[in-house]
């Protein structure tokens, strides 16, 4: 019997493949439907729909298995690749900018056959968009979580044990040296002492304490575990980048010069993909290629064709890209450079 390590990698690489090949075939055969010249011969949609097949035959045959067996049989190679990922890598510029391209060829397409853009569709249908989409974020998943067990408990790296419980609880280093070197009553005389020489302390910031349950219904209901939040982060991760291209397909911006930059853009975030989830330049690369963009593109649809676009989404952009320039920029300079704790 095959043992659960095997079944595991068998299904994770046919679910990547999936996600890697369907996206591809389903725009490719919508783009060979609205074909204006498959009305009358069909001989034109399956030479479509045949070199779609071709095309994925081709790559994955050159590119997707040869890259995931050197991947699997080399792991010496795979260990020096760092901070990027070369599977995501793969989907984003074989899978995703294809998929792209095409839908704005359906547009297009549509456009000309018809002669004029008000005898286009109200809107555009989401399911390919979603799609492809559906099938970048499944895969993001999955290599996330080849790391996992999908077996037994796993503990997140995030819960730990140590509960402060009030904040006389709360000791500087320099106390706790103190305490345990000494007894109590010569480390009680050192702590006036300790208090003058800021300079020895370590800061310590304090939130609102959280609640702790050790029985019952309310620790059954408290359970976490980060394989399932990892999905929850992989799915809003890429929400702002769904409700972009969900105003692709507005009748305002479709029938318009619009559906370009929103594409492009849309594409741009979602190069974030191919670097490993702990980047440390992955905040950064956030705020270069999908927030700070998406703020001069949401404010200029806004604009020009009115509030199809969230203005909540404008905020959030404006608020993420300004907060992340002030607390890693600003406050490095001197006027801003004191520390400083709440009292409550």
């Amino acid at each position: 019997m095959a043992s659960g390590k095997i079944i595991k990698l068998v299904v994770f690489e046919l679910l990547e493949f999936a996600a890697f090949s369907v996206p591809t075939l389903v725009i490719m055969q919508q783009f060979a439907t609205a074909n204006p010249r498959t009305k009358d011969e069909t001989a034109h949609y399956w030479l479509i729909v045949s070199s779609s097949i071709a095309y994925v035959a081709v790559v994955s045959l050159l590119i997707w298995v040869p890259v995931k067996v050197v991947l699997y049989k080399k792991r010496h190679l795979y260990k020096k690749i760092i901070g990027w990922r070369p599977v995501l890598v793969m989907c984003v510029v074989l899978t995703t900018l294809p998929s792209f391209c095409f839908s704005i060829a359906v547009t297009e397409v549509q456009k000309n056959s018809s002669g004029s853009a008000n005898s286009l569709p109200d809107s555009l249908p989401d399911l390919p968009v979603s799609l492809v989409l559906l099938s970048l974020i499944v895969v993001d998943i999955i290599e996330k979580l080849r790391i996992y067990p999908l077996r037994g408990s796993h503990m997140s790296y995030e819960d730990n044990d140590i509960r402060v419980t009030s904040l006389q609880q709360i000791k500087t280093v320099t106390e706790q040296v103190v305490q345990s070197d000494e007894n109590p009553a010569s480390a009680q005389a050192t702590k006036p002492t300790a208090r003058s020489q800021p300079q020895n302390h370590v800061a310590v910031l304090v939130g609102p304490l959280e609640p702790s349950f050790e029985s019952g219904i309310l620790r059954t209901m408290s359970q976490r575990d980060v394989r399932a939040e990892l999905f929850l982060r992989s799915f809003l991760m890429w929400s702002d980048t769904v409700e972009m291209l969900r105003v692709a397909g507005h009748q305002a911006v479709y029938k318009s010069g619009w559906l370009y930059p929103v594409y492009l853009f849309s594409f741009i975030s979602l190069l974030r993909t191919v670097f490993t989830p702990n980047n440390p330049l992955l905040s950064f690369l956030g705020i270069l290629m999908q927030d700070l963009p998406f703020v001069f593109l949401r404010l200029s649809l806004i604009i020009a064709l009115g509030t199809i676009t969230p203005v909540l989404g404008l905020c959030k952009n404006i608020l993420v890209t300004v907060s992340y320039i002030y607390f890693n920029y600003v406050t490095k300079l001197r006027p801003f450079s004191a520390f400083e704790t709440s009292p409550f």
